[in-house]
Formats: structure tokens, sequence, C-alpha cells
């Protein structure tokens, strides 16, 4: 078992106190967006025995166990981390297997360089997602009711917003999403630009539903994705919910604490609130034009204490154990690749004394127990 020393990004969306305030620490004044747990190159986690790139590439079935490499290769197949978002993130959505394997095979035959800032695709998986809220977490997640949408719109009193209004209340579901969207980031910049001031001062005087897109667009002022976000559920999630993102589900994180797990890759397509770029027609073939309801997860008890956040795949498995003081130890051993988090109390790892923000990896079969008073999230793999 490896106690992880682990990398913060400091994006500049992130929160300048949550992740310091979690760790007990005094904030540098920076922002710190997220802490990766995992073997992710761009950041991977060190431990006594190297990083655990290192550490796993040394023994790749000794570390994940033999039937994780046999299922999903020789690399950990998931990232772990802590996102404390203290700005909107850039509303965004991920492509299914299929069509990222598609999309990097064509940039790679077009000579995209991987690290191009205009490269779609860096590599050949999927990225679907979870999010824990640690604290108030609010967030959007997939289209709303185009009819619901209509009604928001119209409320402003915008007249540059009338015919997303129209194209809303008459064209059938999928036609009515995906031609407003188009329309929206086809827009002309210097229009769209007055459209957004408009609608953000309008969202600023009404409030309620509105208020978290008047917030948005004090972020990303002239944004075409201010507009976009308004089409989707926003969701407020509290302590222990949680929210699974597959792929071609427009998603935008707000602000708030959590506890983040995703299968191991970097592609990404944005719609928007964001200086970097947008592929318009690629966007247009990955995104799902469907309503659908956000979907918020509340953890599943098992008799052994284990709280499970049960998603539709296998690259990932996340779950959590409340511990009260008096609560004994549990055995978490598996013959799959375990990060343990503690987010809340003093709890023991094996041999590791863990505070909130420490963690520790747990090769494939090594014998693992937890006890102590406090919260310990597990993240592992389905074989």
């Amino acid at each position: 078992m490896d106690r992880l020393d682990n990398s913060i990004r400091p994006y500049a969306w992130g929160s300048t106190t949550a992740i310091p305030h979690l760790l007990g620490v005094e904030p540098t004044g920076e922002p710190q967006a997220e802490m990766w747990m995992g073997a992710h190159p761009g950041a991977p986690s060190r431990s006594a025995r190297g990083t655990l790139v290192e550490v796993i590439d040394a023994d790749p079935e000794g570390e994940l166990g033999a039937r994780a490499v046999a299922r999903f290769g020789s690399r950990l197949p998931f990232l772990l981390k802590i996102l404390a978002a203290g700005a909107p993130l850039s509303l965004q959505v991920h492509p299914n297997l299929e069509q990222a394997k598609e999309g990097y095979a064509d940039e790679e035959l077009r000579g995209v360089p991987v690290d191009a800032p205009h490269r779609n695709y860096r590599d050949t998986n999927h990225k679907p997602e979870l999010i824990c809220a640690l604290t108030e977490f609010d967030g959007l997640c997939g289209f709303r009711d185009p009819a619901r949408t209509a009604d928001l719109l119209e409320g402003l009193g915008v007249d540059s917003l009338k015919p997303y209004v129209d194209l809303l209340n008459d064209r059938p579901e999928e036609a009515a999403l995906r031609e407003v969207l188009t329309a929206i980031l086809g827009a002309d910049r210097q229009d769209m630009a007055h459209t957004v001031a408009e609608a953000a001062a309008a969202c600023s005087r009404l409030g309620g539903d509105h208020a978290p897109y008047a917030d948005i667009a004090r972020h990303y002022p002239g944004d075409p994705g201010v507009i976009a976000a308004m089409l989707l559920n926003h969701v407020r999630l509290q302590p222990g919910e949680a929210l699974f993102l597959g792929a071609g589900i427009p998603h935008a994180y707000l602000s708030g604490l959590g506890v983040e797990i995703m299968a191991n890759s970097d592609n990404v397509l944005r719609c928007g609130l964001t200086p970097k770029h947008v592929d318009v027609p690629e966007l247009l073939r990955v995104v799902r034009f469907e309503a659908s309801d956000p979907g918020v997860l509340r953890p599943e008890a098992s008799p052994d204490g284990e709280e499970v956040y049960e998603t539709p795949i296998d690259e990932f498995r996340l779950s959590r154990y409340v511990l009260p003081e008096a609560g004994g130890s549990h055995d978490v051993t598996r013959d799959t690749p375990q990060i343990l988090l503690c987010t809340a109390g003093a709890v023991r790892a094996g041999e590791h004394e863990l505070g909130p923000g420490r963690s520790v990896f747990v090769p494939a079969g090594e014998k693992a127990e937890i006890s102590g008073a406090g919260t310990v999230f597990r993240a592992t793999v389905i074989v």
C-alpha cells in the first residue's frame, strides 16, 4: 500500500481556498482547481516507490491484477480527483468510445499534432465521469425540455432570443435542440455579445431560476456559451449526492467542492465558456440532442457499510465508507487496484494515517483494512 503525494492543477477557474481548507494548509492566493490521484502521464501521483506510472509499468499484473490488465490494458483505467470550482468550467461534451477512436484516427491521418491547441482527440478512449459533492455543488447537466427552455428564454424579454423560442416551441425535440445550439454557436460574435449582455441583465434582475446564468455571464461576458448554457438543466447537489455524465451529454460545473472520477482520457469537445478551441461541426456530431433528467445519484448502502455510486461503465467504481467513532475496521481487500481517499475525519488505511485530502494506492490483492472516524472514498474498477 503506497501513500500518495498528489499534484494540484492551478487552472484559472479553481477556488483559491477550498482545497487548502480541506488539506488544512494556508492558501497561496493562487487558484487550486484539481488534485489528481492516479497514473495519468500529465501529473501522476508519487509514492516512495516512484511515480504511480513507474510503479505500474514495472509490474502491471502485480499492481493492477491479471483480470484488470486483460480487460483494460497495462495502465490504471481511471483518474480520481478532488475538484474545486471557484468559477464555471467550460461547457463541454465527451465522445463515446467509437467516436473517440474515429476522431483520433482522423486527426492522426491529417497530421494534427497531438498537443496542438485545435486538436480534439488526444487519445482513443471515451471519458465518462462521475462527480460527488463534498459541499453544495452547482452544475449544468443535459438538455432541459425544449418547452421549458422556451419559457425561460421568453421570460427574459430579449428580442434577439425570440427566434430560439420559436424553434424550441415549433420543432420536434431533437431538431429544436440541434438547430438552436447550431444557431447560437454560429451567430455573429458582436451580435451575440449584445444578446448575452441583455440576457445577463435580465437574469440578474429576475433572479430565481435565472440567477445561475447571470453568474455565468459575469465570468464569461459576451460568450455564446452563456446562451447555450440556458438550454441545460441546472442542478444543485447536496453533500453526498452525485451526477454521472455519459457520452454526448453537455455539461459544466459551476461552483463547489467534489470528488470526481473518470476514465483515463483527455478527450473534450467544448461548446463555450472558454477561450479554447470550439470545433462546432465535430461538437454537433458528438452531442446527444435529447432532453434528459439529470438523474441525481445517491449511494446505495451494502450490509458491510460500503455505499456505492452505481454507474453503467466498468472503468471505474466509486463508493464511500462513513465510519463512526467506534465503527471497528472494514476489510476492503480486492483483486483490482484501488485508491482510498479520506475526505473527513481521521482514518487509518493499513499502516497509514489519513486526514482529509490524503490518499493511498492499494495494489490488486493487497490486504487492506480501514478504521477510524471519518469518510473514505474508494475508487476501483469492475472486471
